[in-house]
């Protein structure tokens, strides 16, 4: 098939890939359609997402009283909070901000953290200039891998967190038959990029998987300081394995 293309001023002749003689390659799969989603904005999620904080209250966590909420944010205080629902893989935003005054150092600045599966942790830490072990620096998978690139913003400022967490799955026995894997950007930036994980994230033991179900809460750490989070919401994702005809 011959097309005429009028560009700058010219008319082109387009020879496709069908009058070469070509013919379309079909995988034979009946995808359904797309679900259309309006993806927001920087203060609206999408509109397929969980919100599990809005500004107003945790009431969709444990332990969220604890919390104090104020001028649309959460600051961290007493206890860690957990939430209710149990998801299993998901993206995840959220957003935080670490004291402005600093006061300490190392991990005793802005710590906190974000737990999938109550057990796999992603960092948060004021790592702006603050010096502590790599792999427990802000965006680290605790104790297994630091960040690709230390994209931390000044204490104070808020700061983004958007997890693509992929969960680990096991058999009947309890043996693990897929590892989990998490992709995370940080302020936009890819810090971890479709990381393995070892296994559970803990200070005082290497890591190992143990055999859970396929949905957990997710828990925001309180570590003894007034971290701030603001807009978290979650998509649940679900997996997709398509089977291509075979021929013949």
């Amino acid at each position: 098939m011959l097309r005429l293309v009028k560009l700058a001023g010219a008319v082109v002749v387009v020879m496709t890939a069908s009058a070469f003689g070509f013919k379309e390659w079909k995988s034979g799969i009946e995808w359904p359609e797309p679900k259309v989603v309006d993806p927001g904005d920087a203060e609206t999620p999408p509109s397929d997402a969980i919100v599990l904080f809005d500004g107003e209250d945790l009431s969709q966590w444990h332990n969220g009283t604890r919390w104090e909420i104020r001028d649309g944010y959460a600051i961290s205080k007493m206890a860690s909070i957990t939430t209710k629902e149990k998801f299993g893989d998901c993206q995840l935003h959220l957003e935080f901000a670490t004291p402005a005054e600093v006061k300490s150092q190392g991990q005793g600045r802005g710590n906190s953290g974000v737990y999938l599966m109550n057990r796999y942790e992603v960092q948060i830490l004021d790592s702006y200039e603050n010096a502590t072990y790599h792999d427990g620096q802000c965006a680290s998978i605790y104790k297994q891998y630091p960040p690709l690139v230390n994209a931390c913003r000044k204490p104070g400022e808020w700061q983004t967190y958007d997890i693509l967490f992929e969960a680990p799955r096991f058999d009947e026995h309890g043996s693990l038959t897929r590892p989990g894997y998490m992709t995370v950007l940080q302020n936009g930036v890819v810090v971890q990029n479709r990381t393995e994980l070892l296994g559970g994230t803990s200070y005082i033991a290497p890591p190992k998987y143990t055999k859970h179900s396929d949905k957990e809460p997710i828990s925001l750490q309180f570590h003894g300081n007034p971290v701030r989070f603001r807009n978290i919401w979650l998509r649940p994702l679900e997996a997709r394995q398509p089977e291509y005809p075979t021929e013949g």
